[in-house]
């Protein structure tokens, strides 16, 4: 055996005797069996909070959509306010611009507007609903023509219309879309209300074409599309 192969052995064997007390590997060691916690923790808060986010933004959205529908309609001061088909597709176009492109509103979710009246027999009744999103989702309180007692919305929290004036109410059914899996935050449907009285003299007995021979698409509820045309 040669005299560099027995220096190679000692090297070796001084190596050997030294493990038992290195300890250069332990932080390495440590971070690997909690690093994929801490992943998976920080990925969860990550899809938690655009969960809640989304959930803000499409709440947002139904007080917009809400509030503009409760002002919208020409201006006269000889007769009450029309509102136009128009100026219902107008509205939710507002909506899908303010939503984004990357909520895609009208392609994950459906939207629902409804005029809330009193009839002649001093009754609450939905007198016309326009709708919008490829969602195969429906109103959860009526359709067009239906009573209802006392009014329209959650239970104990339903608003009422004036007799001679309108409320519209506004609901959203949105499929969140996960940054990363539907598993982190369970049910994906987001569902939520809002209602304005119509502020001004509103003419309600229909809503009526800007041009007749030429009319606009109309929103019905048993269409699911993206778009009015």
């Amino acid at each position: 055996m040669t005299s560099r192969t027995l220096r190679a052995l000692r090297r070796i064997a001084r190596v050997l005797r030294g493990l038992p007390a290195a300890r250069a590997g332990v932080a390495v060691t440590e971070t690997a069996l909690v690093l994929p916690f801490f992943l998976g923790a920080g990925l969860c808060g990550i899809e938690l909070a655009n969960f809640s986010l989304t959930t803000m933004k499409v709440g947002q959205l139904a007080v917009q959509i809400a509030d503009n529908a409760s002002r919208i309609g020409d201006i006269s001061t000889l007769e009450n306010r029309k509102i136009y088909e128009s100026d219902i597709n107008d509205l939710f176009l507002g909506a899908a611009v303010q939503g984004g492109t990357g909520m895609d509103l009208y392609h994950h979710g459906r939207v629902i507007v409804s005029s809330l009246e009193m009839n002649s027999d001093k009754d609450q009744y939905i007198h016309w609903q326009r709708c919008l999103g490829t969602l195969n989702a429906t109103s959860s309180y009526g359709k067009p023509g239906d009573v209802l007692d006392p009014g329209m919305g959650p239970k104990g929290r339903e608003v009422m219309a004036m007799e001679g004036g309108a409320v519209i109410f506004v609901e959203i059914r949105y499929v969140y879309q996960p940054l990363i899996s539907q598993a982190l935050i369970g049910d994906p449907t987001i569902s939520t209300v809002s209602s304005f009285t119509v502020r001004s003299s509103r003419d309600l007995s229909q809503i009526y074409q800007a041009d007749s021979s030429a009319p606009d698409p109309i929103a019905a509820c048993d269409k699911f599309t993206a778009t009015t045309s």
